[in-house]
């Protein structure tokens, strides 16, 4: 079996691995493991370049018979992360995140030589993770026992071509939306139900990004022994 290490932002991202794509990429042939960034003891949240790179390079040298890649979102990478500014000038989504993810494997290459690069696939969630849990807001309504915000669900969703879309201000990413409808929701636990209520398969019918990103990941190569 493959060994995949998916270097995810926080407690969210890490238990969606976990209980979820870990089950559904063993099918394919992937043991996945969910490291959380840190450092000095500290876990979650902060993307800076510093902290991801020094953990995905920890995940390539400290195994060299693995796959990695990254569980970020684009609304949490630090501004001065590399491709960020850059990206905020696309309009086009695919382009917004394609410029984000070069431009970090084009950082981590500087320290690393080609073969840990050919096991790394740069991965940017856009523009958050609360952004899939719109691909089917009657189930979010379910999920998270409020089903009398499904009306105002939909109509968040409405406003955009995609869920991955929903954009990234403070004031207007996904989470800040959830948060506005609902003080008191908790990501971790209420983001699990949501995802495992309404399937990966809506998901990825929904949002194409996540969709390429799991289907590259199902399609690994096997390494060189």
């Amino acid at each position: 079996m493959l060994r995949l290490n998916i270097v995810c932002e926080g407690p969210t991202e890490s238990r969606i691995v976990k209980t979820i794509l870990s089950p559904h990429l063993a099918a394919f042939n992937l043991g996945v493991r969910a490291p959380r960034i840190g450092t000095s003891g500290k876990k979650g949240g902060a993307v800076t370049l510093k902290r991801l790179r020094e953990n995905v390079r920890d995940c390539l040298l400290q195994d060299r018979s693995s796959y990695c890649t990254t569980f970020v979102d684009f609304y949490g990478i630090d501004g001065d992360f590399p491709g960020k500014k850059e990206a905020g000038r696309k309009s086009n989504l695919p382009d917004k995140q394609r410029v984000v993810c070069h431009a970090f494997a084009d950082r981590l290459a500087q320290t690393l030589d080609e073969g840990p690069m050919q096991r790394f696939i740069p991965y940017v969630q856009m523009h958050e993770f609360e952004g899939l849990l719109f691909s089917d807001p009657s189930q979010l309504a379910v999920a998270i026992r409020r089903q009398d915000l499904t009306q105002k669900l939909w109509a968040i969703r409405h406003e955009f071509p995609t869920p991955e879309h929903i954009n990234d201000s403070s004031v207007t990413a996904p989470s800040k939306r959830l948060q506005a409808l609902i003080p008191r929701y908790r990501k971790v636990q209420e983001g699990e139900r949501a995802v495992r209520a309404m399937t990966l398969a809506i998901i990825r019918q929904e949002c194409p990004l996540f969709d390429a990103w799991l289907a590259k990941l199902e399609t690994l190569p096997p390494l060189p022994t």
